[in-house]
């Protein structure tokens, strides 16, 4: 399959890697064209994962995002979220008819890159399906090279419009045959693992994580204090997917960390083999961070949005959001990725139904 891969964070190298080695063609898009060199003149990314050590090659990096997008049935978008904005405006009109984009993962991305192509008059049908993780825990280690401690097992996934899902999520199967059907892409926003794992992480350790060096949040940041309000985060998640209807199986974040159970999307024992690589240890700037910008300020306040206009309170959402707002010195609410946002917040439960199945 022709795919193009968007972006340059660990996410995006990991897939051009991966989706070559598979046998696709791939067009690889970085913007940063100096830190992109590596790749654009050698071809290839250095690989270490389970498998072993070897260099995949890359049939086109480019820095054009026109020839890109022009060459693609499937585009996969691993980058995150805060990154969309401007990446939606620049796609917004070269999408084309057919075409399915892919966010791992969205924090209802879908809705926005839909938006954006919308509003720059493309009336391409596109199809935008959105999971709850990127389906790599990777890091780089170099300019071109990648360390990839696990691939994910299960891919819950959502499209917008709903009305495609079946011919989306077939196409996108034959990329990541991880792929499991979700009802639409609010519950594929709803599976999002980020905001509910990464806040109290960050905000239960602000105090290490501002003096030492490096920490490592995975590894000496998750005692069970810290633990118990990512639960109780979690059954909020939970508990706003079952106020829109959405059925089981919700993935629930403990089976993350359980070493048995029901299958989590980095399958068993995935928290231990993340910790043993030891790639998590890093500074972690509170203002500017990912965790922060992408997982906190839009992610746990997408969260907070759709309780809000679902009736079901998120009080620990609310809290870790406010104490985020204090620590950023913003108004975390006011600018994150929330249906008042998005432009959908005044639909009732019929219209909402109907704007997900059909699309804007």
């Amino acid at each position: 399959m022709k795919v193009a891969v968007l972006g340059g964070g660990h996410g995006s190298y990991a897939a051009a890697a991966e989706l070559s080695e598979a046998g696709h063609e791939v067009w690889f898009w970085r913007r940063d064209v100096d830190a992109f060199a590596p790749v654009l003149a050698g071809r290839s990314i250095h690989v270490r994962d389970f498998k072993g050590e070897r260099d995949v090659a890359i049939a086109h990096p480019t820095t054009s995002l026109a020839e890109a997008m022009e060459a693609a049935e499937a585009v996969i978008i691993p980058l995150p979220a805060d990154t969309h904005d401007s990446l939606a405006r620049a796609c917004a009109p070269l999408w084309r008819d057919g075409q399915v984009a892919f966010l791992p993962p969205g924090t209802l991305g879908s809705l926005l890159f839909a938006r954006a192509a919308r509003q720059a008059g493309n009336g391409a049908d596109v199809s935008f399906a959105e999971t709850g993780t990127l389906p790599y825990l990777v890091r780089k280690h170099g300019p071109a090279s990648i360390v990839v401690s696990v691939y994910a097992t299960r891919l819950p996934t959502g499209v917008f419009p709903a009305r495609n899902k079946d011919r989306t999520l077939a196409l996108l199967s034959i990329l990541y045959p991880a792929i499991e059907p979700l009802e639409d892409a609010l519950s594929g926003g709803l599976m999002n693992a980020g905001p509910v794992i990464h806040p109290p992480l960050i905000m239960m350790n602000a105090g290490p994580l501002e003096h030492f060096p490096a920490w490592d949040i995975h590894n000496e940041g998750t005692q069970p204090s810290i633990r118990a309000v990512t639960t109780a985060l979690d059954q909020e998640r939970i508990a706003v997917r079952e106020a829109l209807g959405y059925g089981a199986p919700h993935f629930p974040l403990a089976d993350h960390y359980s070493l048995d159970g029901d299958e989590w999307m980095y399958g068993h024992a995935a928290h231990e083999k993340l910790t043993d690589s030891g790639d998590w240890r890093e500074k972690i700037d509170l203002h500017t961070h990912r965790y922060m910008r992408e997982d906190t300020a839009l992610g746990l306040s997408m969260i907070v949005s759709i309780g809000r206009w679902a009736g079901c309170p998120t009080p620990i959402a609310s809290g870790l959001l406010a104490i985020a707002s204090a620590i950023t010195g913003e108004d975390l609410y006011a600018g994150g990725r929330t249906l008042e946002n998005l432009g959908i917040a005044g639909l009732d439960r019929g219209q909402m139904a109907d704007f997900l199945a059909n699309g804007y």
